[in-house]
């Protein structure tokens, strides 16, 4: 039985469970704070990722906000700002922004689910692998602008295209 079935079978199913359960199977680390938040740690090329999965029943939202750390010098911050824009005029779901007061880029994107709609373990699967992906494609135009003194133009040069189609 796929883990698809195995969740289809009960009536209820909370985001979060299936969230814990995609975590589990990929062996990454996570904690279950609480019975509507997940925190977990996926590991990239570039580095590690911090994600956390929030439930929202008012809302019927999944908010997913992935960060890493960076601590920007503050003569680059307006630069900094300007590639984060570029990087966001890439991307079709969530967004970039930086967390000044706790140093932390962050990619956010929230799911709605109203109506009663179920996000399945292969969307969920999708959420986590584009919020990493981005980081990792753009992470590279964030290191130049703040450290190598690259213009957002210059910097957006390396970000990585989307790959299309198979090799």
């Amino acid at each position: 039985m796929s883990l698809a079935e195995d969740f289809f079978i009960e009536d209820d199913l909370h985001p979060i469970d299936l969230v814990e359960t995609l975590a589990a199977d990929q062996q990454w680390e996570f904690n279950r704070v609480t019975d509507n938040q997940i925190a977990m740690a996926v590991e990239g090329l570039w580095r590690s990722y911090a994600l956390t999965l929030a439930w929202s029943p008012q809302d019927e939202t999944l908010r997913l906000i992935c960060t890493f750390e960076m601590e920007p010098p503050e003569h680059r911050l307006v630069d900094l700002y300007d590639v984060l824009n570029r990087c966001n005029d890439q991307v079709w779901s969530g967004a970039f922004t930086f967390w000044t007061e706790q140093k932390l880029m962050v990619w956010r994107y929230g799911l709605p689910l109203a109506g009663g709609a179920i996000a399945g373990p292969e969307q969920l699967n999708h959420m986590i692998s584009e919020a990493v992906s981005n980081c990792e494609r753009f992470y590279p135009a964030f290191q130049l602008v703040c450290w190598g003194d690259r213009t957002p133009i210059d910097a957006m040069g390396v970000a990585m295209a989307e790959a299309w189609g198979r090799a």
